[in-house]
């Protein structure tokens, strides 16, 4: 019987669905996870598909531990714990051309891509969709680099590593972006939570305004019998 799962690679730990799946099979759920952490040990911090193929006679037991995902890597590379939630005009980071051609090549053979190019543009969209920018740029505009040629050189010799130099001019361009960003999100916050106290300050005074006409509308009726009263004392 084969189990898949997806598991912190390096760091597994037993849980409802891991006991679920490997528990009725019979076999040591501590051994297996011991097993599973140390097989998926350089993926740390990453998540990454395993399959667990079980003898059920013998009760022993193969890992296979696939590539991780590359929305994955691209966040264990920037650090990220997640992706933008709006890609599109939020970003959450800036990755160098030469580490995607570095993770093209770490996922190359699992992906659905014969030419090494298209690979890149497969890490290149899975940026556009995380909202990482590549190289200062959109990922989008990227991908119309690689169409144009202008990136055959690092393709095609496989260049996977930036300068320092290059490193840090990418941390400094999105570190004032980020900023600008922060500040946006925070005009933005402030702006729904002042229309959000005006909304609550109408509907506190509606039931107030709605006291007062009553009160209102109920005087005239009280001078109009006030003036009855009076009549019929002349009378």
């Amino acid at each position: 019987m084969i189990v898949k799962l997806i598991v912190e690679g390096g760091d597994m730990k037993p849980g409802p669905v891991v006991a679920q799946q490997i528990g009725p099979l019979g076999i040591n759920l501590g051994k297996v996870i011991d097993d599973v952490n140390t097989a998926t040990a350089e993926f740390k911090g990453t998540k990454v598909p395993i399959e667990i193929d079980v003898d059920a006679k013998t009760k022993s037991y193969r890992i296979k531990v696939f590539s991780p995902p590359v929305a994955e890597l691209i966040k264990k590379e920037l650090g990220l714990e997640k992706g933008s939630g709006a890609a599109g005009n939020i970003k959450v980071g800036n990755i160098s051309f030469e580490r995607i051609v570095a993770l093209a090549n770490t996922k190359h053979s699992s992906l659905l891509a014969k030419e090494f190019k298209s690979a890149v543009k497969l890490i290149v969209g899975t940026c556009v969709s995380l909202g990482v920018l590549i190289d200062n740029k959109e990922a989008k505009l990227i991908e119309k680099d690689i169409v144009a040629g202008k990136y055959d050189k690092e393709i095609n010799e496989k260049i996977t590593n930036p300068s320092p130099e290059k490193v840090k001019q990418l941390s400094d361009f999105y570190a004032i972006l980020k900023e600008k960003q922060d500040k946006e999100l925070k005009a933005l916050a402030d702006v729904k939570a002042a229309e959000e106290a005006a909304k609550a300050a109408a509907t506190a005074s509606a039931p107030a305004a709605g006291v007062a006409a009553t009160t209102a509308s109920a005087a005239p009726a009280v001078k109009k019998e006030e003036v009855k009263k009076e009549d019929k004392k002349k009378k």
